[in-house]
């Protein structure tokens, strides 16, 4: 799409300014995204709606499916990131509009705290731990108190921060200390 395909959406989209907060409904869920019929603007020529939200910007928690985040119909209120020109969308996040409970938790504790949290995921280099709400910590597997074929998932351990990275969003955790 172009800006000479359909001028007012285009003049809409360069309009739009980073960090705006735009308001709309939750018009289709794919499997790549969430397109957002904006109150504002023009209709999409192509889309279900003018607005789209990448999976990785609905929320800061994991999850597997959209719909366990949100639902066709749903009033939203997202922010700006930018004009797609290659697709004539305005592409969203939901999640900037949440507070980001990295930086809660990051601003909570210190490494060397001890914590107590269930093991969530076995990988062969280590083990992830729910160590707060939406945040897992890896126990890499010289950090282990125990042999990992003794782990399962939903076992209660506890655990001391090595290393908290609030930019990568990762925390380091051991049983050894």
């Amino acid at each position: 799409m172009n800006e000479s395909e359909n001028p007012e959406l285009w003049a809409f989209l360069e309009a739009l300014r980073p960090e705006q907060l735009l308001t709309g409904t939750v018009a289709a869920i794919e499997r790549f995204g969430v397109f957002v019929d904006l109150d504002e603007g023009p209709k999409h020529p192509t889309f279900p709606g003018v607005g789209f939200i990448t999976m990785p910007e609905l929320t800061w928690r994991w999850f597997t499916d959209a719909s366990e985040i949100i639902s066709v119909g749903e009033r939203v209120t997202c922010e700006f990131l930018q004009f797609d020109t290659t697709n004539g969308e305005a592409r969203l996040s939901l999640r900037a509009t949440q507070p980001n409970p990295f930086q809660q938790f990051a601003a909570a504790v210190r490494p060397g705290q001890v914590l107590r949290g269930p093991v969530t995921k076995l990988v062969p280099f280590g083990v992830f731990v729910r160590v707060a709400d939406g945040i897992e910590g890896l126990i890499h597997l010289n950090d282990l108190a125990t042999a990992p074929e003794t782990i399962q998932v939903g076992d209660e351990v506890t655990v001391t921060i090595l290393e908290i990275d609030p930019p990568r969003r990762r925390v380091v955790l051991s049983q050894r200390l």
